[in-house]
């Protein structure tokens, strides 16, 4: 998993420094690409889910057009960076936002695969923890000016990823606990264990993370 993580994020740090209008700096073209991407995933997402919505209310399935219609809004929020005079949030970030919605939300509470496949959840929450530091690596990038990233500390942009990560992690936990509160009582079936599992799961991913920022600051 080490080795996949380097390798790929090497692909994309060289991509980035050749101007890719996908994975690389912000260009007139690349702006443009962005926002078609972006318009495209959310409107396929968005009537993907409004189709099964449909279907389970049809078929009188309360629990899962519920999950389907906060598929829906979570999908919508990619839009908002339409509204951004200078969108710098990367490409491969938003396909991770939606890759993360398709797991969570469609393979994993609609699909079943939470029930069906052991494994599942703490994956997901492990991926999850990668990706929030990922974006915590992105907006420390837009948040410091880059000479000011130059004299600081490797520390810092490590612990604000894997800060993200664990903020991240505990805000999911909160989300299944109300679920489990106003609606389903499925989201958190293993209790306290289940619980823990997953908020070690998004401790871990974000680890990984920032452990490479911290050896890698100058090229994140």
């Amino acid at each position: 998993m080490d080795e996949f993580l380097h390798v790929f994020i090497d692909f994309w740090m060289k991509w980035k420094k050749k101007g890719h209008p996908i994975f690389g700096k912000e260009t007139e073209r690349g702006g443009k690409v962005k926002r078609i991407i972006i318009i495209l995933l959310s409107t396929g997402m968005m009537l993907l889910l409004a189709g099964l919505m449909v279907y389970f209310i049809i078929k009188h399935d309360t629990l899962r057009w519920g999950i389907a219609a906060g598929g829906i809004v979570l999908s919508t929020l990619p839009l908002g960076l339409l509204f951004l005079k200078h969108n710098r949030i990367n490409t491969p970030s938003i396909i991770g936002w939606y890759i993360f919605v398709i797991c969570s939300i469609c393979l994993g509470s609609i699909a079943g695969f939470y029930g069906r496949f052991s494994w599942w959840d703490t994956s997901v929450h492990f991926y999850k923890g990668i990706f929030t530091a990922c974006i915590g690596v992105t907006l420390y990038k837009i948040l410091v000016p880059e000479a000011a990233r130059r004299g600081m500390s490797r520390l810092i942009p490590a612990l604000f990823a894997l800060g993200l990560a664990i903020t991240g992690s505990v805000l999911w936990e909160m989300y299944e606990f109300l679920g489990d509160v106003i609606a389903s009582h499925t989201m958190q079936r293993g209790g306290n264990t289940d619980t823990m599992v997953d908020l070690l799961a998004g401790f871990f991913g974000g680890v990984l993370i920032a452990i490479y920022t911290g050896f890698r600051k100058q090229n994140v």
